[in-house]
């Protein structure tokens, strides 16, 4: 599909649009919510027998959908594919992305990455599925860097996942494994 619409009429989309919530479509339904609720603590709002469920945080009707409808027993689309690149789920504060990186690593779920953007900090892993799975969390507007003249700069730099573990409230045992 592709737009017609001239260069010199930029459309801006009203400031209060919000991502929604991600529908995705697995394998085995009951793995996945292992993972969506049983490590990263996504409550699970509502369930279709054993073909999907909702799951959220803070009681919103759901943040991401998980089926089987088309994708029942399936494997993930190769690479050099197209196709969603990840989902992020937005952590309010750093020690709660400190948290369920302490849940991820208990579980023994690899880290594909971890970085600093500037405006964030992520951390990025697969779900079940092989699905990209980012774990991140915003700095406050007025600590993101800019340019003399106002432009963001974001960037990409490697994440201090030691730091970043002292940070959680909670304890998860006798420390991180090698990092």
């Amino acid at each position: 599909m592709s737009a017609n619409l001239p260069a010199s009429t930029p459309f801006v989309s009203n400031p209060g649009v919000r991502i929604g919530h991600v529908h995705l479509k697995i394998a085995d339904l009951e793995r996945a919510l292992g993972f969506y609720s049983g490590v990263l603590g996504l409550e699970i709002t509502a369930r279709i027998s054993g073909s999907a469920a909702f799951l959220s945080a803070g009681g919103y009707h759901h943040h991401l959908a998980l089926n089987t409808w088309e994708s029942l027993g399936g494997s993930a689309p190769p690479p050099g594919t197209t196709g969603l690149y990840h989902t992020a789920i937005l952590y309010p504060t750093r020690a709660a992305l400190a948290e369920v990186l302490h849940r991820v690593l208990a579980a023994n779920i690899p880290l594909e990455g971890a970085a600093d953007h500037g405006v964030s900090e992520s951390i990025y892993l697969r779900d079940p599925d092989a699905n990209g799975v980012e774990l991140t969390w915003d700095r406050p507007k007025e600590q993101w860097p800019r340019t003399e003249d106002g432009q963001l700069t974001m960037f990409t730099r490697r994440l201090d996942l030691r730091g970043l573990l002292s940070e959680a409230t909670t304890s998860m045992g006798s420390g991180p494994r090698d990092l």
